[in-house]
């Protein structure tokens, strides 16, 4: 049950608003700085002057032995600020998610500087990045900074780590949406009102200092073209399959690199510098590899360049990528990427134009869709693949099959590689990434849902001789004691009788706690287990608005629900299941209920008439522990049951579960279609069962027949 936010929660919200306010303003003045840094740089290195301007375009420039040169005296600088500052190493963003996921969303303030001046030490002196990865770790260390400056907690921190790195992606490409996006599914790891609505302010300043900086417009520009529908699709299609390829191409020859480098004899301070050279002589041969690659995309896309010309640049702009940051320099990978996925979408282009004339296949179109399918593949993050490149280019008329391709594309990685371009390093440091955003059961299932309903209790007159002897025997942690209206007075556990040395003829009052932590039937699992964690208790009464006890949660039924959220994912038959299934493959399914009297001739009686039915007959055995039961026993029981059924000729399996009866059948329900549900229990004055109107409450809820059997099975205990 949701509840209202309550008026701090509100404040919370409100204060963190203004943060990432200022956080955006921040990361957008960063990227400024980094776009100037990069243009600084590229014109001290290249062309020998002092000049802050645009980003030169140095895809053009003249071969000369003064590039290998530069190349690797920027590497060795950029190796002294490793020194000082080593998160710079490689594209940033395994370290952001790993300061998410392993360091309470802290990062070193130093990364707000170290980062974005290696990064345009080395894109400008030629190597094959871009200036997104350097942006997006600048702009979560400041965000990240803020939250340590700030009094926040850890999760805050982690919102506005997030929050510098989308402002920082937005000022870079004036992209917000996709840059939300991309927070959401590489560093934020949920999905909820008190995340989105930082983000979303912290983007659009950003996304607004773009503008009044940088040129309005996209980014990219589409020759005019138009979408010819399911004609086409089918080619967008083979081009997503494709790319999803070379997306694990790319990635994989990253992993190589990189081990490459880590088992090199060569000291580490030196192998950005080998590196640096590797990419350099690439340059020398093939200058379009050089930078950023903006020009040469636009190039792509407006399908300047021959077949032959494409396929080299591929490999060239690949292989240099591949050594230069597989070195440990800095750098980045959302230029490089887009660029390779363009060459790629231009070259397969250009092969389908050959193979198929009449097709009319427009270059552009399948360089978009391609620069989004292989960054989406190789990033695992297709929804922002989508969105950013749509944003980049503005191109409405390539959404439906960049859609298509990017998440067919994305669909053959997975199939291949266990990890993206961003969590193999995390992985080999043994950081799990979960990549899934799903509903947590938790914060959706109230405690009524899970609890016990059927309580043992005590009066404040018992005696604690007879509680330390029920827990001896194997009972409960910890009871509940009630007044003669049913109120919940106090709690009485194993850790009150340990603490005091007390006569076993003295009343319960002696020794319970009369402060009970107690919770409702409406409360919400998450907030039943917070309870449990702050106070230090395993045992949750649950009462009424009246203090009346409606039954007890444990920490055991809160992880029935995540059982339950398992069940969800079983296979189900399906309404062809019946057509398809091969005569008496399976048979009738039909679940027994049962504790004390298993075995009893009664039950025995009630299965005899359903195997006797035309057709196969199945039987599932469901046995639900009390918790005075003897496990031996239970098997015992169990095992001749299911030696019973075996015996009339039918097939028979079986559990023992703790907890509910009527969870348990539905748990059981969800597996596997069934027919019907047989219960046994003791007469009405014996039964717990029968006192919890257990028959009636599964007839109303399982809407399935259901076969009571009462059975005289005489037993010391009653069944639970």
């Amino acid at each position: 049950m949701a509840s209202r936010p309550s008026v701090t929660d509100s404040k919370r919200l409100l204060l963190m608003v203004v943060l990432s306010a200022g956080v955006g303003i921040l990361s957008g003045g960063a990227a400024y700085l980094l776009v100037r840094l990069i243009s600084l740089f590229t014109n001290l290195a290249f062309f020998g002057k002092v000049a802050w301007g645009e980003i030169p375009d140095i895809s053009h420039v003249e071969a000369s032995p003064r590039l290998p040169i530069i190349a690797v005296l920027g590497a060795i600088v950029i190796a002294g600020i490793a020194r000082w500052a080593p998160i710079i190493k490689g594209h940033g963003i395994p370290e952001a998610m790993e300061a998410v996921l392993r360091k309470q969303s802290r990062v070193q303030p130093r990364a707000a500087i170290a980062k974005p001046t290696s990064a345009a030490i080395a894109i400008g002196t030629g190597a094959p990045f871009g200036a997104e990865g350097p942006i997006i770790v600048t702009g979560g260390a400041i965000g990240s900074m803020v939250g340590q400056v700030v009094p926040v907690s850890p999760s805050e921190r982690k919102i506005l780590l997030a929050s510098g790195a989308a402002a920082g992606m937005a000022a870079i490409f004036g992209a917000p949406l996709a840059a939300v996006l991309l927070a959401i599914e590489l560093l934020l790891f949920e999905f909820s009102m008190r995340a989105l609505i930082p983000l979303v302010v912290s983007a659009s300043i950003a996304g607004g200092v773009h503008s009044a900086i940088f040129e309005n417009g996209p980014l990219f520009r589409v020759p005019v073209h138009d979408y010819a529908g399911l004609t086409h699709l089918p080619l967008y299609a083979v081009l997503g399959l494709a790319c999803g390829l070379i997306a694990i191409l790319i990635q994989q020859g990253l992993f190589a690199s990189e081990r490459f480098f880590r088992e090199m004899s060569l000291p580490e301070f030196w192998r950005p510098a080998v590196g640096a050279l590797g990419f350099a002589l690439i340059g020398l041969l093939v200058p379009r590899r050089l930078g950023v690659g903006t020009e040469v995309v636009e190039s792509v896309l407006a399908g300047e360049l021959a077949l032959a010309t494409l396929a080299v640049l591929l490999v060239a702009k690949m292989v240099s990528w591949w050594v230069a940051l597989g070195s440990g320099t800095s750098g980045g990978t959302l230029a490089p990427v887009l660029l390779m996925g363009a060459a790629f979408g231009g070259l397969f282009a250009a092969i389908a134009d050959e193979v198929l004339p009449n097709f009319d296949v427009n270059t552009g179109a399948f360089a978009v869709v391609a620069m989004a399918a292989v960054f989406g593949a190789a990033t695992r993050a297709p929804f922002t693949a989508i969105v950013f490149v749509f944003e980049l280019t503005r191109d409405f008329n390539v959404l439906l099959p960049l859609m298509m391709a990017t998440v067919l594309a994305a669909l053959v990685a997975t199939a291949l590689s266990d990890h993206s371009l961003y969590t193999e390093k995390l992985a080999r440091r043994g950081v799990r990434v979960g990549g899934e955003l799903t509903v947590d059961s938790l914060r959706t299932t109230p405690v009524s849902d899970v609890m016990n309903r059927v309580v043992d209790t005590f009066s404040p007159e018992t005696k604690v001789g007879e509680v330390a002897e029920r827990i001896a025997r194997g009972g409960r942690g910890a009871y509940p004691l009630v007044d003669d209206e049913g109120h919940c007075i106090g709690m009485v556990s194993k850790r009150n009788l340990l603490a005091v040395h007390v006569d076993d003829e003295a009343d319960l009052t002696s020794v319970m706690t009369s402060d009970v932590v107690t919770t409702t039937p409406e409360a919400r699992l998450v907030d039943a287990l917070k309870l449990m964690v702050d106070e230090d208790v395993s045992h949750l009464p649950v009462i009424n608005d009246e203090n009346i006890l409606m039954g007890i949660c444990t920490r055991t039924d809160i992880l029935r629900a995540r059982g339950q959220e398992f069940a969800l994912e079983r296979l189900e038959t399906g309404w062809l299941a019946p057509v398809l299934q091969r005569p008496g493959a399976e048979g009738r399914r039909y679940i027994v209920v049962g504790n004390r009297t298993l075995g009893s001739p009664e039950l025995s009686a009630a299965i005899a008439e359903l195997v006797a039915q035309p057709g196969d007959a199945r039987f599932h055995v469901i046995v639900p522990m009390h918790q005075n039961d003897d496990l031996s026993d239970v098997r015992r029981r169990l095992e001749l049951q299911l030696e019973l059924i075996d015996g009339l000729g039918a097939r028979a399996s079986g559990d023992i579960t703790d907890g509910d009866a009527l969870v348990a059948i539905e748990s059981a329900i969800k597996a596997d279609e069934t027919e019907g549900v047989i219960l046994s229990t003791l007469p009405a004055g014996k039964s717990r069962w029968l006192r919890a109107d257990l028959a009636a409450r599964a007839r109303s809820h399982l809407l399935l027949p259901l076969t009571h059997v009462i059975s005289e099975h005489v037993t010391a205990e009653p069944e639970a």
